[in-house]
């Protein structure tokens, strides 16, 4: 009779041990398989709004997006540069900036920084095709220029054209261009103020901008503000940025602007501006006698301003000078400056008459001009 006696401790200890690495064994292979009783099943979240659903603003922005995008192009200045031993040409692009076809005979609008002192300007439309634009005509004192290309079978439309007369503080706008090089562009915002005033590239000021506080950094100039529905009301021209980039001001010209100095380039390449043919006794002057308005020295001989007897300045014996008429209103507007002149006759045009409100010896009285064209 054969009696089993009982395992011994270590006999115990071993078989635990060999169950307890088996389990481990099972563990590992089950977490490495995503097989794990402490792990927690993840599901996806149900949507809550299907991505098609947009919000009515949403949507009002796309379409004007999707409407106006296809008219807004890409701008390359290039300089050509003369190899002096091979007498080889190379381009060298020199900036960038953005346009918008104005009609449907290809012509262009954009700044005329965009395209100073290119001797080649490309223009590239949004479906990728580039064509070598021509100058119809600049005016520098405004910031504008309008280029033409002549592609076969453009079946682009135009930017519509809004105006500049109504437009308030407050409502919305939106910028397409090439910000950066990155084209077609959505930036939107706000019109932040009205009535501005910049300074172009001869010094002379713009008058009646548009400021704006959508996005505008270099390679925006050119490309068209937009109101709500679409419709052109400005080009993005400046921005106001210690670094460069944008800062939350930027700076349009306004439409009505553009629209009576595109038509007169693409009719003549040039610009009629009206005028009184007078020169003027600098504002520092005036300002250094006391002196509120704008006073002629000149009147030239054949112009309108000779015509409506406007009196000039004379210098009399002694070296004292006779001041001549003063202008202090023009067309119903005050005039403190030279600015003010001009910003109210860049508003009309030649062949328009105007009142002048101004004093001739200390009295005062007014005139009626005939505007004419004047450099």
């Amino acid at each position: 009779m054969m009696i089993k006696l009982p395992p011994t401790p270590s006999e115990v200890s071993t078989k635990w041990m060999r169950i307890a690495i088996i389990l481990i064994t099972i563990l590992v292979i089950a977490n490495f398989l995503g097989i794990s009783p402490w792990k927690k099943k993840v599901e996806m979240r149900p949507v809550t709004q299907p991505a098609s659903e947009l919000g009515s603003e949403e949507r009002v922005t796309i379409e004007v997006f999707e409407k106006v995008s296809p008219s807004v192009v890409y701008i390359t200045n290039k300089r050509l540069k003369r190899d002096f031993f091979s007498l080889t040409v190379t381009e060298i692009p020199q900036g960038t900036g953005s346009g918008f076809l104005w009609d449907n005979d290809g012509h262009i609008v954009t700044n005329f920084h965009v395209i100073y002192q290119a001797d080649e300007v490309a223009v590239r439309l949004q479906n990728g095709n580039s064509y070598d634009a021509v100058l119809v005509g600049a005016d520098p004192d405004h910031d504008l220029a309008v280029l033409r290309i002549n592609p076969a079978n453009l079946d682009i439309p135009p930017v519509m054209i809004g105006s500049s007369k109504n437009l308030r503080v407050g409502q919305k706008v939106l910028a397409i261009g090439n910000p950066f090089g990155l084209d077609s562009t959505l930036t939107t915002g706000i019109i932040s103020a009205l009535g501005r005033s910049i300074q172009s590239m001869t010094n002379r000021y713009i008058h009646d901008v548009i400021q704006t506080d959508a996005a505008i950094n270099p390679g925006n100039s050119g490309g068209p503000l937009l109101d709500s529905f679409g419709r052109l009301i400005g080009v993005n021209t400046a921005i106001i940025s210690p670094s460069g980039s944008y800062a939350g001001v930027g700076f349009a010209v306004p439409v009505d602007t553009i629209n009576r100095i595109a038509t007169q380039l693409i009719s003549s390449g040039r610009v009629e501006r009206p005028g009184l043919g007078v020169s003027l006794v600098p504002d520092h002057i005036m300002a250094k006698w006391d002196i509120e308005g704008v006073c002629i020295l000149q009147t030239y001989k054949g112009s309108s301003a000779e015509a409506a007897g406007l009196k000039s300045s004379t210098r009399l014996p002694g070296g004292r000078i006779e001041l001549g008429d003063i202008i202090v209103k023009c067309d119903g507007s005050p005039v403190k400056d030279s600015s003010d002149l001009i910003k109210i006759l860049d508003r009309h045009k030649v062949g328009d008459e105007i009142e002048l409100v101004l004093f001739r010896d200390s009295k005062e009285m007014s005139v009626i001009v005939k505007l004419q064209a004047v450099n």
